[in-house]
């Protein structure tokens, strides 16, 4: 019975391959991570959004916040879901700027489309103030 014949560097050239492709995993692995910065603020303690009756004390306007976002789907089936992103993200640019709350938040949902898909574009703004 004869052996194969084994050609020299064959095992090391399957082994560079190897390590090549284990290191171009590795990279396009990290390269698709997401970091949460450690400074991201609670989203337990961020400014409430406050109606005018509820604003008892005196305050100061440290600016307007605004943010906006763009999802795909129908504007009826994200209605609640942008609701909610709206009022946690002015809450997380208040915070930046060091508020104590949110007034006067308006909210607003476009409907639109991406290629043949319905999307939805969402933009929020409101007053950041600080109590005196």
């Amino acid at each position: 019975m004869t052996r194969p014949a084994t050609v020299h560097g064959s095992a090391s050239t399957r082994t560079a391959r190897l390590v090549r492709l284990v290191a171009a995993s590795a990279l396009l692995t990290a390269a698709c991570a997401t970091i949460t910065p450690a400074t991201a603020p609670d989203p337990n303690r961020l400014p409430p959004v406050l109606a005018q009756d509820e604003i008892i004390r005196p305050y100061t306007k440290l600016g307007t916040v605004e943010v906006s976002r763009e999802r795909l789907g129908h504007i009826d089936d994200l209605k609640n879901e942008a609701d909610e992103w709206a009022y946690d993200a002015l809450g997380t640019e208040a915070a930046k700027l060091g508020a104590d709350a949110i007034i006067l938040p308006e909210v607003q949902a476009k409907k639109g489309s991406y290629l043949f898909f319905p999307s939805t574009s969402i933009k929020a703004k409101g007053i950041a103030i600080r109590f005196n």
